[in-house]
């Protein structure tokens, strides 16, 4: 299920419970509704609205680290795959093959992970592929005729073997995926709390709008979670700029 509909089934959800509030507020007997019953009805939705809120900024907070780290780590990817191609540039024109594998691999990577048609990664795909293997296997083909070449050569296949591990890290920080019955939770209680809201306000266009707009941004606010637990899919997606610039100085 895809971010954009959860957050529209939340939104439908926490509107409901505001009128379901609306509705039992002209449904229950006065006394139900005493002032003595409000106050503490109002405790009770204030506790829930603490942890409701301690919750989600929790969660953003969580979600906004992990996808500054798949930023970080797809720039770190980016120099060091131009680093790695002017140590084979240095190395000297034996390398022009290993160069243009890089490249190849590199634009292949883009293509996957930044579809030009704006569908989803095919993050399956980008998993599956061993172009980076395919460079070190070429990298260990060389023989190094002079001291320099043996520590360009040294200088590259450790790069290339950091790359290579990037590129897990990041396959796996895609598996990020929040626990359905915490997500269930949450939205029981953001419900149980607009039911509140809906209890005690009276009905009227004005507030039944700005009950709507209050539901609808905090769906905004799950929405945004989901988006950035997943940086490399969906709407919200880092960005592809440091992995073009270096597919650029590729091959100079």
């Amino acid at each position: 299920m895809s971010s954009l509909t959860i957050a529209v089934i939340s939104a439908v959800c926490i509107f409901s419970g505001v009128l379901l509030g609306m509705f039992l507020s002209s449904r229950l007997p006065e006394h139900h509704l005493s002032t003595d019953s409000k106050e503490t009805i109002k405790l009770a939705a204030g506790m829930i609205a603490t942890l409701a809120a301690l919750v989600l900024g929790l969660l953003v907070s969580s979600a906004k680290n992990n996808f500054d780290t798949m930023n970080a780590e797809i720039t770190q990817g980016a120099a060091k795959i131009v680093y790695l191609d002017r140590l084979l540039a240095n190395y000297g024109p034996e390398t022009k093959a290993v160069r243009e594998m890089l490249q190849r691999n590199l634009a292949a990577g883009i293509r996957l992970i930044w579809p030009e048609d704006k569908t989803a990664a095919q993050m399956a795909t980008f998993e599956k592929a061993s172009g980076m293997e395919l460079v070190q296997h070429k990298l260990h083909e060389l023989t190094p005729a002079t001291d320099f070449q043996r520590q360009l050569l040294a200088q590259a296949e450790q790069a290339c073997g950091e790359l290579g591990q990037s590129r897990w890290l990041v396959i796996e920080q895609t598996q990020n995926i929040l626990p359905t019955p915490f997500l269930v939770m949450l939205l029981f209680w953001l419900t149980a709390l607009h039911l509140s809201f809906g209890l005690f306000a009276p009905r009227n266009t004005l507030v039944v709008v700005v009950l709507f707009i209050c539901a609808v941004s905090v769906s905004g606010a799950i929405f945004l979670i989901l988006e950035m637990n997943h940086p490399l899919s969906g709407v919200i997606k880092v960005s592809s700029a440091p992995m073009l610039k270096a597919l650029e100085h590729l091959g100079q």
